[in-house]
């Protein structure tokens, strides 16, 4: 089992736990055919799985109209270094309009996924963090984003709660030429 395997095992039982924060908001909804396909990562907070990880990507399949098929990329130690992946799947949970998933990469382990913010019109960015505020994922369509977006996002994502000053931003030397 690959080390990306079983750190996000670990991420899975940890983002349960909640700390004393209020509740997180989410989107009103999600349009899960237009969320499928290739996210690139732009920023992350840090986390244990991703220790060492370059270039993140996730890509979304469809498997049933409430589970998706999840497989996350990185490449190790550097922007040149081995691809590694996890695959898991991604269960809708009820009565969420589709904005709260459970991510299980590891049996019997789920971990909150929650999209707290989305280009509604493009599906071109998305915000993904937890209750706890330990975890968060800005993801985009594309490799890069611009400046005023990336600023109004962790605006946003600051009165969420979450600790912007600790956001690992990607390195986008990764993809060029996607």
């Amino acid at each position: 089992m690959n080390r990306l395997v079983i750190t996000i095992a670990v991420f899975s039982v940890y983002a349960c736990s909640s700390a004393n924060y209020p509740p997180l908001d989410v989107v009103k909804s999600v349009n899960i055919s237009r969320y499928l396909g290739k996210w690139y990562e732009i920023a992350r907070l840090p986390n244990s799985f991703q220790e060492d990880c370059y270039c993140a990507t996730a890509e979304y399949k469809l498997i049933d109209s409430l589970t998706l098929s999840v497989r996350n990329e990185c490449r190790e130690d550097s922007i040149s270094g081995e691809t590694d992946y996890a695959e898991g799947e991604a269960f809708v949970v009820e009565g969420s309009n589709n904005a709260k998933l459970k991510v299980q990469f590891f049996w019997p382990f789920k971990g909150d996924y929650w999209i707290i913010e989305l280009d509604e019109t493009n599906y071109s960015y998305a915000v993904v963090g937890t209750p706890s505020r330990k975890y968060l994922w800005i993801l985009a369509r594309e490799p890069k984003m611009q400046k005023e977006m990336y600023d109004a996002l962790i605006d946003r994502i600051a009165k969420k709660g979450f600790d912007v000053d600790n956001l690992i931003i990607s390195d986008q030397l990764c993809f060029e030429g996607d």
